[in-house]
C-alpha cells in the first residue's frame, strides 16, 4: 500500500513512520509514503518577488498557500489551487505505478475512482474506527490523505475532489498531520505481513486489556503483585474464558 500525503510540513512525519513496526513494513516493502507539500505547487506573490528582486532581505519569493476567509473571521484559510494541484500530482504518481502493473499505454489507461480512497481530514467528519481502517486496506493499495493547517483548506477543494471527511476524535488539533499518522498506524495493521503475527490485530482476537508478563511476582514498595493464577494453570479452556472476560 502506498499512502499519498498532502501536507505542508512532512518533516513532521519523519520520526514516527521511520521507527519500530512501520519502519520494518517499509523495509519489507509492504507499505510506503510519498508527501505532496502545497507550497510545493504556490506561485509567489508578485510583491515578493520585486523584494527578492531588488535584494530587501529576501533571498527568494515567498510562496504563499494561505489567505484571508471571506465573510470575516480569525485566522487564515489554506487556499484552493495548491492543494489541489497537490491532489493532481498524487493521482499522476498513482497513475504511473498503475500503468507498471498493468504495462498499458498511457493514453489509453484512466485512473479510476476506484482506484484509490482520498481522505479528507476534518473535525466534523464521520469518525474514525478499525471497521473503517480494515475495509480501506482490503480494499485499496492507495490512499491520499489531505491534511488541514490554519483554520482549515478551502471548501472548493473537497467539491472538486470529492472523499471521504474523516475525523478521529471529538476535538481539534493545529493540523491534520497528526490524525493522518493514527490512521495510516492503524490501516496498516491490518495489512498482512505487517505485525508479523496476524493474531497481534487485537481488535481480530478475544483478549482480555489486561496483560502479564514476568516475574511472576513484582514487588513494589514492600507490596507484592501476582498475575492471575488462571494464567498459570496451564487449563486453556478456562485461560480463554479469563480472556474472553467470562
Amino acid at each position: 500500500m502506498t499512502f499519498h500525503i498532502i501536507t505542508l510540513f512532512p518533516e513532521s512525519f519523519t520520526s514516527y513512520l521511520n521507527e519500530s513496526i512501520l519502519a520494518r513494513a517499509q523495509e519489507s516493502k509492504l507499505i510506503k509514503f510519498k508527501f505532496y507539500n502545497p507550497r510545493d505547487f504556490a506561485k509567489p506573490t508578485e510583491a515578493s518577488r520585486m523584494r527578492a528582486k531588488n535584494g530587501k532581505g529576501e533571498e527568494k519569493p515567498y510562496l504563499r498557500v494561505d489567505d484571508k476567509p471571506y465573510g470575516g473571521g480569525p485566522g487564515m484559510i489554506l487556499q484552493a489551487l495548491p492543494v489541489i494541484k497537490a491532489i493532481e500530482r498524487a493521482l499522476k504518481e498513482i497513475k504511473k505505478e498503475k500503468l507498471k502493473i498493468k504495462k498499458e499505454n498511457s493514453k489509453d489507461y484512466k485512473l479510476s475512482a476506484k482506484s484509490y480512497k482520498l481522505i479528507h481530514l476534518s473535525p466534523a467528519g464521520e469518525k474514525f474506527t478499525n471497521a473503517y481502517a480494515e475495509k480501506v486496506s482490503k480494499k485499496y493499495d492507495h490512499i491520499i490523505i489531505v491534511c488541514g493547517r490554519y483554520e482549515g483548506i478551502d471548501a472548493r477543494v473537497k467539491k472538486i475532489f470529492k472523499g471521504d471527511e474523516i475525523s478521529i476524535g471529538d476535538y481539534v488539533l493545529t493540523g491534520g498531520e497528526l490524525p493522518a499518522m493514527v490512521m495510516i498506524d492503524s490501516i496498516s495493521r491490518q495489512i498482512e505481513g505487517v505485525l508479523g503475527n496476524a493474531k497481534s490485530v487485537e481488535e481480530k482476537r478475544i483478549a482480555s486489556h489486561d496483560t502479564y508478563t514476568r516475574p511472576e511476582i513484582l514487588e513494589y514498595k514492600g507490596k507484592k503483585h501476582k498475575i492471575p493464577k488462571v494464567l498459570k494453570s496451564g487449563n486453556h479452556a478456562e485461560i480463554e474464558k479469563w480472556r474472553a472476560g467470562k
